[in-house]
């Protein structure tokens, strides 16, 4: 059985074969001027953690803070680039993984695979490589990171389970290097896979933008799931709320 939750933004708690990964923490109530939607994170999704998945460094996906929560050990797959810095912040068991190859995480295989995405984690600041992670176990999912659509993105089409799509960011407008939800949704003629989850969406928002222009915050997978509808009407989307979960296949648990 694979069990996906949907910590918020781009932090997934993905659970197949005894094994617990979670991607890109942010754990935090505040995240630079960024405020959390809703503000609490259940316990049970950062505890007994085999692995995080880290894609890139900007700061809504790479959060020291929120790291530091999971303690020294934690066991860190991230980047190219990315791991002298993390090394200096005192974390002991870091993998650099390239584009291309995989590791294994207990009867897990993670495979990274490209990412079409800024590198540095602000302007003029320190660089590493983007990834997304395809996770092969009793299932295989595909956890993108931040990214926009790339050539390659159609040889992961292979007996994919489950695809969690970033359908949009923490602001009411989205910059290169990002899906929008019509892109989203061409992703899945790509990726072909059986379920989709629209995340990176409704969690993270500028201090005020909730009561300004609170769309954002909830429109983004239901126009995900209508452009769905239209144009891969194969794949079933099922849109989870901060905190939710689910089990694939439909009636695991």
């Amino acid at each position: 059985m694979l069990r996906i939750t949907f910590v918020g933004h781009a932090t997934m708690l993905i659970e197949m074969d005894g094994v617990r990964l979670l991607t890109d923490p942010v754990l935090r109530r505040k995240v630079m001027h960024l405020r959390r939607r809703p503000p609490g994170v259940s316990p049970d999704s950062t505890q007994n953690i085999d692995a995080v998945l880290l894609s890139h460094m900007h700061f809504d996906h790479l959060d020291l803070p929120s790291l530091e929560m999971l303690g020294p050990d934690t066991r860190l797959i991230v980047p190219p680039g990315m791991g002298p810095m993390l090394a200096r912040r005192g974390y002991r068991q870091i993998e650099e993984l390239e584009s291309g190859s995989e590791t294994g995480a207990g009867p897990l295989r993670i495979q990274a695979t490209p990412a079409l995405h800024d590198r540095a984690r602000f302007r003029y600041g320190p660089t590493a490589d983007t990834l997304g992670f395809v996770i092969h176990g009793a299932h295989s999912i595909y956890f993108p990171g931040d990214t926009d659509l790339f050539p390659e993105m159609s040889d992961l089409a292979k007996q994919l389970d489950v695809a969690l799509l970033p359908v949009w960011g923490w602001g009411p407008t989205l910059g290169k290097g990002h899906m929008d939800p019509y892109r989203a949704a061409l992703a899945l003629q790509m990726l072909k896979p059986a379920w989709a989850v629209p995340i990176h969406w409704g969690t993270l928002h500028p201090w005020g933008m909730q009561w300004l222009n609170p769309q954002f915050l909830f429109d983004p997978p239901r126009a995900f799931a209508r452009f769905a509808a239209d144009l891969a009407p194969d794949v079933a989307v099922h849109i989870l709320e901060p905190g939710q979960s689910l089990a694939y296949p439909a009636g695991a648990e």
